[in-house]
């Protein structure tokens, strides 16, 4: 697999890097997406309802995989069992990319969502580290690369991806979620932030802010928890 998506929530992933996700798509890398939790907790949606837009949206997509796990939405805590359950799900796809929610954010989950991941992206390569699937043994497995993805919080990316050619495709895995943002068939007020018919604009206002800092229409932006090193310069920036 090469790049495997984690989100604290369903919709996560779709709202902060699916038009990166689909670039990988259309360049026919394999991409898979793990929800940590259900999403049982929002204001608006049930499990149910959530996991049948999940499915939607990955649809949608066109991701190989999608996973939700249940580890508790706003009662997603950083203990033993949870870090063995993310390093399970990294070891059976054995990605080269792992994408996570930011470690600063507004929601507490994101933020607990980051740390378990940033952990098991490490602890996932320590072979006296025992994990299962399917009855069988995992081995040992370090992906190479770990990006975080923006959500609420802004900061300077380490990476602007070029998401032209994508971007207004990545809305439909958004607007799969029907239950959490401003459709026009709403006719009542929102009772959240994600709710606002603002929200879905200010994302495009975002990805076109991110877009003009590298010359193009729409971008995406990462941070990496470090240095990337590289061993070739002229394949990082090859000429265009």
């Amino acid at each position: 697999m090469y790049a495997l998506a984690f989100g604290a929530h369903p919709d996560d992933v779709e709202l902060s890097c699916g038009a990166t996700l689909l670039t990988l798509i259309d360049e026919g890398q394999p991409v898979a997406v793990c929800d940590l939790t259900q999403g049982e907790m929002g204001t608006a949606g049930t499990a149910e309802t959530r996991r049948n837009e999940s499915l939607e949206a990955t649809r949608l997509m066109g991701y190989n995989e999608r996973i939700t796990l249940d580890l508790g939405d706003a009662k997603l805590h950083y203990h033993d069992e949870s870090l063995q359950e993310i390093i399970t799900v990294i070891r059976r796809f054995q990605p080269s990319v792992v994408f996570a929610n930011p470690p600063d954010e507004r929601h507490p989950d994101h933020m607990k969502a980051s740390r378990l991941i940033y952990d098991a992206v490490y602890y996932s390569g320590l072979k006296k580290i025992r994990t299962a699937f399917n009855s069988k043994n995992q081995e040992p497995y370090r992906p190479k690369h770990l990006l975080y993805y923006m959500q609420f919080t802004h900061f300077n990316p380490s990476i602007i991806v070029d998401v032209s050619k994508t971007f207004e495709r990545s809305r439909q895995g958004i607007l799969a979620f029907g239950s959490q943002f401003y459709l026009e068939r709403d006719l009542i007020a929102p009772e959240t932030m994600i709710q606002r018919k603002e929200f879905l604009t200010g994302l495009e206002a975002r990805a076109r802010y991110l877009g003009e800092q590298t010359g193009v229409r729409y971008g995406e932006g990462f941070v990496l928890p470090g240095p990337l090193g590289v061993t070739s310069l002229s394949t990082l920036f090859q000429e265009t």
